[in-house]
């Protein structure tokens, strides 16, 4: 090795230190500690409690002068996890190419300080001016007792997650310009929850829709939601590609209403589709995170799973429309005691639309009891009928097809009610409802298949007596039972199915509502939202009123 380059072995781990040996050891040691490191303080007593505003002060300042000289490895040693914080900043420089770094710190809440980055972006003798604001919290290390910064991706950039980086090249992918079924370009400007799909679209189809590649820094992600490959999220340009034209099945008026609708509501997704071809015309989520819960979601659906139980209750010769179908105070299955909403009657003398139209949870219950019923009865409902639960959609992004389990013992009746084990999406709902108004099962899509020749999943859907009796119940539904005040005002052929999940013991249930107008069928889910009219139920209004 050189002069001043030395090396150690701490706890089994090689290192190599240029350098001053005292600094060096210290620095490794404190970073397998989780402590950081900076050469000073070794000596020092060891202090407990909330750090003071002299040591937030000077600990920002210190970190944020290292960060400025692209000193990678003296900033991180300032931070409570030297070795992740040294590799992002470490990065920032080599492979985000971001220079002549300015920092300047805000004012400063408790430990908590606030801070603007001014960096240029350069690129093969291109370059670009990047502004952003992020933050910082200043805490007492736990072995050395420092002042260190609270070490999280975001202080590098506030759109950093674990295991994200930044990088500045040639895009992976040329830009694309996604258009709506009318020509309407769509822009994550103007709609913004469509940014990760946007962004999804892209990598999958940009090198198909005709354009060429530009040069772009980049958050390259972890992984995605579903554990496979995360697209990148582009943060500046420094040289424009030529955008492909993209055709999306998209409605701009609808996906507009998605995105307004869904505002109202927080974790909150809606999904609608047109029943005759299975295109996707608006896709909308309202969450921090960015994951696509309408598209990829895996909860319990509450009540609206009640359409797919009452399929196969009609198609198994156990009941019909206007079949009994009695409604007591309670139902038990396997010593498990279920029960409906408070304040709802028994009604003895009710049909299977008399409880389906007020949501009657014991009626279902009591009927999936019958001959020539099964454990696996409702899964093989789900699955051939209503085409779920086979891991076979192909969207054109990523997507969850629901899950529908054949189980034995109290999750089997809690199935038929959307509790136990069963987990859906807006967009399987959102289908179902489709299914059952229709009779046919149409896979549903974003983009055609024609572009990528993939092949659509198939099921041989209901018979047409079925389909004529859960149309027929969905819209007493919507005129007389639980959805109808969320329905009311709407026009032409309504119809709609209310849910309530009970879901990880929460307080406030989650809400679900699923509904169609005419060739136009929409779900939503709003996690804590209460009964189904109370947030998904306006949510799938605003979507019909737009597009149905």
């Amino acid at each position: 090795m050189g002069k001043g380059v030395k090396t150690a072995v701490v706890g089994g781990v090689f290192a190599v230190m240029v350098g001053g040996a005292g600094y060096g050891v210290y620095n490794i040691v404190s970073a397998v500690n989780g402590d950081g490191g900076s050469g000073a303080g070794a000596a020092e007593t060891k202090k407990s409690g909330p750090p003071d505003e002299g040591e937030v002060e000077e600990t920002t300042k210190s970190f944020f002068a290292a960060w400025e000289k692209g000193q990678a490895s003296q900033a991180a040693s300032y931070t409570n996890n030297a070795q992740e914080a040294g590799a992002l900043l470490t990065a920032y420089g080599d492979d985000a190419r971001l220079g002549d770094v300015e920092i300047t710190p805000g004012t400063a809440a408790g430990a908590t300080v606030p801070f603007t980055v001014k960096a240029t972006v350069s690129y093969d003798g291109k370059s670009k001016a990047l502004s952003y604001r992020s933050e910082l919290t200043v805490v007492r290390g736990k072995t050395t007792g420092r002042a260190l910064v609270d070490w999280q991706p975001s202080v590098v950039h506030p759109d950093l997650k674990k295991g994200d980086t930044l990088v500045t090249e040639e895009s992976a992918q040329p830009p694309i310009e996604a258009v709506g079924r009318d020509g309407t370009v769509l822009t994550k400007e103007e709609y913004p929850s469509l940014g990760p799909i946007l962004d999804t679209l892209r990598q999958k189809y940009g090198d198909k829709a005709g354009g060429t590649p530009g040069v772009e820094l980049v958050i390259r992600h972890a992984e995605g939601a579903t554990g496979g490959p995360a697209a990148d999220t582009p943060l500046l340009t420094l040289a424009e590609g030529e955008p492909g034209r993209l055709r999306t099945t998209l409605s701009a008026g609808a996906q507009e209403a998605a995105e307004k609708a869904v505002r109202q509501y927080p974790e909150s997704s809606v999904v609608a589709v047109k029943p005759s071809t299975g295109e996707v015309l608006a896709v909308a989520n309202h969450r921090e995170d960015g994951f696509n819960a309408a598209f990829q979601g895996q909860v319990a659906p509450g009540s609206t799973m009640k359409i797919i139980t009452a399929a196969m209750l009609i198609d198994n010769g156990v009941t019909s429309m206007n079949g009994p179908a009695p409604c007591p105070p309670t139902a038990t299955w396997q010593s498990q005691t279920f029960k409906n909403l408070t304040g709802m009657e028994p009604n003895d003398g009710a049909s299977l639309a008399d409880s389906f139209l007020r949501s009657c949870n014991t009626a279902f219950i009591k009927l999936v009891d019958e001959e020539p019923l099964g454990d696996a009865s409702l899964t093989q409902e789900a699955q051939e009928r209503f085409g779920l639960g086979r891991n076979d959609w192909k969207t054109g992004i990523g997507s969850f097809d629901g899950s529908v389990p054949a189980v034995a013992g109290p999750d089997r009746a809690a199935n038929a009610i959307g509790q136990g084990q069963v987990q859906m999406n807006p967009l399987n709902m959102a289908s179902v409802t489709a299914t059952a108004i229709t009779g046919a099962f149409r896979q549903p899509y974003l983009v055609s298949p024609d572009l990528d020749g993939r092949r659509l999943a198939r099921a041989k859907g209901l018979p047409a007596g079925t389909a004529d009796q859960l149309k027929q119940m969905m819209r007493l539904t919507a005129t007389q039972g639980t959805a109808q005040e969320a329905m009311s005002g709407l026009g032409g052929d309504i119809g709609a199915k209310t849910g309530s999940a009970e879901v990880d013991g929460n307080a406030t249930s989650d809400s679900w509502f699923t509904g169609f107008r005419n060739d136009v069928a929409a779900a939503a889910m709003a996690q804590q939202g209460g009964h189904g009219g109370d947030a998904a139920g306006p949510i799938v209004a605003a979507v019909l009123r737009a597009a149905g």
